[in-house]
């Protein structure tokens, strides 16, 4: 078993690197996590560090079948932003309260990057048997901004060092209650993020004279408000089902939740009392757009020649960047020719089937801690670092296990929120998970 307390330091530790990637090419500053794992694994058998201080690396446990398949652990060590301004706590200080190790990162996903470490480590120390095909942990920077400084560009250029078959990484949740018992929800897809930047272009002049000048301004605001009071419909995904089927909540909820003339009532009502929850729901059920960020002039007495927004969209299984630029043309109506869109990600929703040895291994695990439980085959409305994987064949899950002293919807509203907490509890159930799972897997295998 995987003290408990090996997890918690290393999560402190991690939390207090303070790796904050605000999406500019010199933030983050992962080499101090990497600098922190290597002083509790050992130097790593290979480092990958594109721009100075974005570094990843990779530990390596060769196994004893060359022809057996190959495990990868990875986290990422890259955290976004947080002011103190609305924490109970210094978001840096890795502070241990109330029995919760708390931070910026302590959900997404340090936790799990310093659980995984703790379980890998008994392996690279001698102290568990070699698995038949490699086990590898891969610490990956800039998780947060699309991965250019991490696993996209390991990926792309440095596949030889991080290939692998099967892959355990983020996100996991808190179990969700339903008529069959507990439901230990894996991540098995995820949403294709399609990222989109909006431009219109105007002729300037003083502020205080806008008679016949043209301020790019004015088609941005209108053409961003009538996105956002034209919200796409409602999709119900083969995904979508398997996961309600397999959850079964209560009281006629599930026939709601996959009935696409009541689902969006249902949300509006689950919203009264889990709003975490019901976004949740709402974003793996409906193409999202999030209009986040608006640029716009110079001074307050000059009008402004250029505008731009940045649209976070993330689509289906099934749906397109043509979907998307249709919605946008409906939305936006007549003002859509005076908006220049400009794509900055383009990526397809993607996934692994629930089923073979990874999957085997984890309900195996499971078994063993939680013999209630069952597995719940999950898809996220997020992007991971998996998406760029899964395309070269390799099956990846996300998961974890939580006590139930935070809520599934209480637990996701920490994603990027305040008050990021992770109980030590938690941290002792998920290296046992883990453990488990890696233990099983090399049986399986």
């Amino acid at each position: 078993m995987i003290p408990g307390g090996e997890s918690a330091e290393l999560l402190i530790a991690l939390i207090q690197n303070a790796c904050v990637n605000d999406g500019t090419a010199d933030s983050g500053g992962e080499m101090r996590s990497v600098e922190t794992l290597t002083a509790f694994l050992g130097e790593p058998d290979w480092t990958f560090e594109p721009h100075p201080g974005r570094a990843s690396a990779v530990w390596r446990v060769p196994g004893t079948d060359a022809s057996a398949p190959s495990l990868m652990l990875m986290g990422h060590t890259d955290v976004v932003p947080a002011s103190s301004e609305g924490w109970s706590v210094d978001p840096f200080a890795g502070e241990r309260r109330d029995g919760f190790i708390w931070g910026r990162g302590a959900v997404d996903m340090l936790n799990q990057t310093a659980t995984m470490a703790s379980v890998f480590s008994r392996y690279h120390r001698g102290d568990a048997a070699r698995l038949p095909g490699d086990l590898l942990f891969l610490a990956v920077a800039d998780e947060e901004a699309g991965g250019r400084f991490g696993a996209r560009a390991l990926v792309d250029s440095q596949w030889e060092q991080v290939a692998c078959d099967y892959l355990l990484t983020e996100i996991g949740t808190p179990m969700l209650d339903g008529a069959g018992g507990p439901g230990l929800p894996v991540t098995v897809a995820e949403k294709g993020p399609q990222w989109r930047r909006l431009r219109s272009v105007g002729v300037p002049g003083h502020g205080s004279q806008p008679y016949g000048t043209r301020n790019a301004l004015v088609p941005m605001a209108d053409a961003l408000a009538r996105i956002a009071a034209t919200p796409p419909p409602a999709s119900i995904t083969d995904e979508w089902r398997r996961f309600v089927e397999a959850w079964d909540p209560a009281g006629g909820l599930s026939a709601e939740l996959l009935d696409i003339d009541r689902i969006d009532t249902a949300i509006d009502r689950i919203a009264l009392g889990d709003i975490g929850l019901a976004r949740w729901i709402h974003a793996c059920t409906h193409l999202t757009i999030s209009p986040n960020t608006v640029h716009a002039g110079v001074k307050v007495n000059v009008v402004p020649d250029l505008a731009t927004a940045e649209v976070d969209v993330r689509a289906l299984p099934g749906q397109d960047e043509t979907d998307v630029h249709d919605h946008f043309r409906k939305a936006i109506g007549p003002g859509f020719d005076e908006i220049d869109i400009q794509i900055v990600e383009a990526t397809k929703a993607n996934g692994s089937e629930p089923g073979g040895p990874l999957w085997d291994a984890i309900g195996a695990a499971l078994a063993t801690i939680r013999p209630e439980a069952h597995l719940i085959p999950s898809m996220i409305p997020v992007g991971t670092d998996a998406r760029f994987f899964r395309p070269k064949g390799t099956v990846a899950y996300g998961v974890a296990l939580f006590d139930r002293r935070v809520a599934f919807g209480d637990f996701l509203r920490m994603f990027h929120g305040h008050d990021e907490r992770v109980s030590e509890e938690s941290l002792q159930s998920t290296a046992e998970l883990l453990e488990g799972t890696v233990a099983r897997f090399g049986e399986l295998t």
